[in-house]
């Protein structure tokens, strides 16, 4: 049986996609090697590999992290409770927010199932008082090589801004898990997430800035595992006027474009591997026939 692939994509690639795609989740469900990890495990190390995976995990699976800027500590919890119920399961709150690390401890005691983290942080010192309130993930808008090495042993991800491939490739290679494309729409948005993933299949990478919610399945597609979005969610008319109801209706509506986008990717890929894989059986059965009829 031969099946007729309709994605417009190379099935040898899209087997190389799916294969990337479940080595990276193989991969972030527990720490690096090291020889730390080879001696017997703790109750602490095997606390902090369960969150990282949790993480990443939610990173992965909900493809959409909301960014949230907000004008007083009272809207923040408003504003995130809203997109939380919404459907939200990973929310960056940005560090200029007034009592940013109160707001994030009181919501990661309220929703500990869910990733909370900080924004646009610059300073070791500020990742640890994030680390210390609660904060699964951290994200800046550059690479700050100082809260790299802070988070090295924790169970944190830290995703620093970059935008070139020079700057991917040596962020990835001084110890980012994942690394967050800034500015993605001013660098070319989708179209610059498909040319730049093609030498960098194996570094998962968030685009971030400018991404509406119709957009997010054009990233995944492409190769994104998650998008960041900000006034998408957090219209700035609604927070202006404390609408949280808008809030919550356009996170229920991002919660569900992002679901959408997993999913069409997953059943996308695997019915291109099953192409692939039964191109490549009526292959080998045309040779064999051949062989054995001296053709």
């Amino acid at each position: 049986m031969v099946f007729t692939c309709t994605f417009p994509c190379n099935p040898v690639f899209q087997f190389q996609r799916l294969f990337t795609r479940s080595r990276l989740q193989q991969h972030h469900s527990a720490p690096p090697l090291s020889p730390s990890n080879l001696k017997p495990s703790s109750s602490s190390s095997s606390s902090s590999s369960h969150h990282y995976s949790h993480t990443f995990s939610l990173i992965q699976d909900s493809a959409v992290i909301a960014c949230l800027r907000a004008n007083s500590a009272e809207q923040a919890m408003e504003a995130a409770r809203a997109a939380v119920n919404g459907g939200i399961a990973v929310l960056e709150i940005v560090r200029s927010t007034p009592g940013v690390f109160e707001v994030l401890q009181a919501l990661a005691n309220e929703y500990p199932t869910k990733a909370f983290g900080v924004g646009t942080v610059l300073t070791a010192e500020d990742a640890k008082t994030a680390i210390k309130a609660g904060a699964k993930f951290l994200m800046s808008p550059a690479t700050v090589n100082d809260i790299l090495d802070d988070v090295r042993d924790t169970d944190v991800l830290y995703m620093p801004g970059v935008m070139t491939p020079t700057e991917i490739y040596s962020a990835h290679n001084a110890g980012a898990q994942i690394v967050k494309i800034y500015p993605v729409s001013a660098l070319g948005g989708v179209r610059y997430i498909s040319a730049i993933r093609k030498p960098f299949s194996h570094i998962p990478m968030v685009a971030s800035q400018g991404i509406t919610i119709d957009s997010v399945g054009d990233y995944i597609a492409q190769g994104a595992i998650s998008v960041v979005l900000s006034d998408a969610i957090f219209d700035k008319e609604a927070m202006n006027q404390n609408n949280f109801d808008v809030v919550n209706r356009l996170a229920t509506s991002a919660a569900l474009q992002g679901k959408i986008a997993v999913e069409r990717l997953t059943f996308s890929l695997s019915l291109s591997v099953l192409y692939y894989l039964s191109t490549r059986s009526s292959i080998s059965l045309l040779f064999h026939c051949c062989f054995c009829f001296g053709l």
